[in-house]
């Protein structure tokens, strides 16, 4: 005897007024971390000399490669977001357009998990060069007293 498994699928309901609010928060938050950007390539710059020293050259190689990933994929990011609030018009016009407004929702529950991936890589990128940075400052600092 076949049992057909009769489970049913909810689709979550997200208000209109609540992914609006989110969007216009990633788009913040994707430009402060822009602005971040620019001022932590200042920071290697600024300390190119010391970063290239062998000891720390790969790390530095390698955090350096990852902040221009980071920032090509911010400016892909920001271009999603903002098409993504383009298209709230879907969810308030008073349409039924059942499944327009269920690819919006499944975009929109994307991008959520695609901020959340994109933040915690830049946080452990910003912490990585930051303590580089601290630790090359320490070695540096070392080096004047000894003198």
């Amino acid at each position: 005897m076949n049992i057909k498994d009769n489970t049913h699928r909810y689709i979550e309901w997200i208000d209109p007024e609540e992914m609006h609010r989110a969007t216009v928060l990633w788009l913040s938050e994707v430009k402060f971390m822009r602005d971040e950007q620019m001022f932590l390539n200042n920071l290697v710059k600024h300390y190119t000399v010391q970063l290239v020293d062998s000891k720390v050259f790969g790390k530095s190689k390698e955090i350096v490669s990852k902040l221009t990933d980071l920032e090509k994929e911010s400016i892909s990011l920001m271009k999603k977001i903002q098409a993504h609030e383009n298209k709230l018009e879907i969810m308030i016009d008073d349409v039924d357009q059942l499944e327009l407004e269920k690819a919006y929702r499944d975009t929109h529950r994307e991008l959520t998990s695609t901020m959340d991936r994109y933040k915690e890589e830049y946080m452990q990128i910003k912490t990585g060069l930051f303590d580089l940075v601290s630790s090359v400052l320490k070695k540096e600092k070392q080096k004047r007293l000894l003198n």
